[in-house]
């Protein structure tokens, strides 16, 4: 039972790290154009960014670590979705997948999720269409994926927080 508590706990703990990054991410967007931004203001803007992607990837990969005991092998989320859907949870099944799939292009950038990401609806971030090779900072690929829109974190936690539950009635 602690572990599934450290679960939410650490949830809630990331999701309150996101909402200190998006309030900075915000103040910056929200009073200044990109052309008019000082050095300053670009680099507390990319470092926010950059932070706010490394703690959806962290918060995202832990969860799939602590929740890898429901599944005897093989790859978590694609084991969940499958399960969802057994259960009548196609909302949810969609949900998750699309944040997985965020989540690995972010991690490995280009790839089999990007392509699949370019296929699919979503309203959680948005996907930049690009020829080139993504720009990777600190490991992730952020020209390929925009998150720091409202309501991604929030919309990521929900998402996983109900997975959680569905998994641990």
């Amino acid at each position: 039972m602690e572990i599934l508590q450290n679960v939410l706990t650490s949830h809630l703990d990331a999701h309150k790290k996101a909402r200190l990054l998006e309030k900075v991410i915000l103040s910056i967007t929200d009073t200044s154009n990109a052309q008019d931004r000082t050095k300053t203001q670009i680099q507390d803007l990319s470092a926010a960014t950059i932070s706010l992607e490394a703690l959806a990837v962290d918060t995202f990969s832990k969860f799939e670590f602590q929740m890898q005991h429901y599944f005897k092998r093989g790859p978590f989320a694609r084991k969940l979705k499958t399960l969802l859907l057994e259960a009548n949870q196609p909302d949810l099944a969609n949900r998750f997948h699309q944040f997985y799939l965020a989540i690995n292009v972010l991690k490995h950038g280009k790839g089999a999720s990007y392509r699949e990401l370019l296929q699919t609806k979503t309203s959680y971030f948005v996907i930049n269409r690009t020829t080139g090779s993504p720009i990777k900072k600190q490991g992730l690929s952020s020209a390929l994926i925009e998150i720091s829109i409202p309501g991604f974190f929030e919309n990521m936690i929900i998402t996983i927080t109900d997975a959680y539950h569905f998994l641990t009635k």
